[in-house]
Formats: C-alpha cells, sequence, structure tokens
C-alpha cells in the first residue's frame, strides 16, 4: 500500500464547482470515470490544480510530436526523476495508446544507459566540444546521420 499523501486529497463529492469543472474535463480528456489520485491531490491547492491540468493538456496534445511518443517522453523523464506515480500512470498512458513491451524495454534500456552516460559526464565534467555549440542552422551537423545503430570500428 503507498503512504499517503502530505495534504487531504479532494474527493470528487467534496470538492467544490471550480475543482468539479477541472475533474470534469480531466476524465472527458482521458476518457476515464474517476480522478487519478495525483489530480485530488494537486486539488489541495485549487490554482496549483487548473495550472497543472491546463498546462499539461496543452503539452500533451497531438503536434509534432505523437501523444505516445510524449507519454513515453514522460515515462523516462518520471523513471530519472524516481517519481513512482508519475512512471506508472505514464506507462498506463502510452500502453493504452499501443507502447508494446519491446517499446518500453527498449524505453528504459536508453533512460537507463543515458543515465549512467550523463552521471559520469557530469561527474568527469568532460568539456563540450567545440563542434556542438555551433548554433542549429550554422552547417551541416556534426553527428553522422544514421540507422541509430552504434558505429563500427
Amino acid at each position: 500500500m503507498s503512504e499517503p499523501a502530505t495534504v487531504k486529497m479532494v474527493e470528487y463529492a467534496d470538492a467544490g464547482a471550480e475543482v468539479r469543472a477541472v475533474y470534469d474535463d480531466i476524465m472527458a480528456t482521458k476518457g476515464i470515470d474517476f480522478v487519478p489520485n495525483a489530480w485530488k491531490t494537486f486539488a489541495s491547492h485549487p490554482p496549483t490544480l487548473k495550472r497543472l491540468w491546463y498546462g499539461l493538456k496543452e503539452v500533451m496534445a497531438p503536434g509534432a510530436l505523437d501523444p505516445k511518443f510524449k507519454e513515453m517522453i514522460a515515462v523516462a523523464v518520471s523513471a530519472t526523476n524516481g517519481c513512482d506515480y508519475c512512471t506508472r500512470s505514464h506507462t498506463a498512458a502510452a500502453r493504452k495508446l499501443g507502447m508494446t513491451d519491446a517499446e518500453y524495454g527498449e524505453l528504459l534500456a536508453v533512460v537507463g544507459m543515458f543515465n549512467q552516460i550523463n552521471a559520469l559526464a557530469e561527474a568527469y565534467k568532460i568539456p563540450v566540444d567545440a563542434v556542438f555549440m555551433k548554433p542549429f542552422g550554422a552547417g551541416p551537423s556534426p553527428v553522422p546521420q544514421g540507422d541509430g545503430e552504434a558505429p563500427s570500428s
């Protein structure tokens, strides 16, 4: 069982009109018939609930990145930040959008690898190569374009 929240969660039945309107939008947007605990917790401060929900709704809307890819990014960030609730909720959302076990495994492999590499790069204080400091559009990319495979020796 999870630990209790540090504030009293606001149940739908106890919510005021302003919070209920957000709850209704959450359920309609996500196609669910319950209010997730995160939103009930954020509702302890209605301005925060509104800011987070409407900001999230805007950012996660279809755009240049498709919704499944955005949820997979959310899984990666949540896992990196150590947020169990967020990792589980965004994994469920990504699976609902079609993320396969193979995609999930590969996503976590990439997350784990880059968390390790980033930690080592930061610890070593590796200076950034000058070629990577060029402004976008200032000539050809210094990184070879390929099929994503590691270069062969």
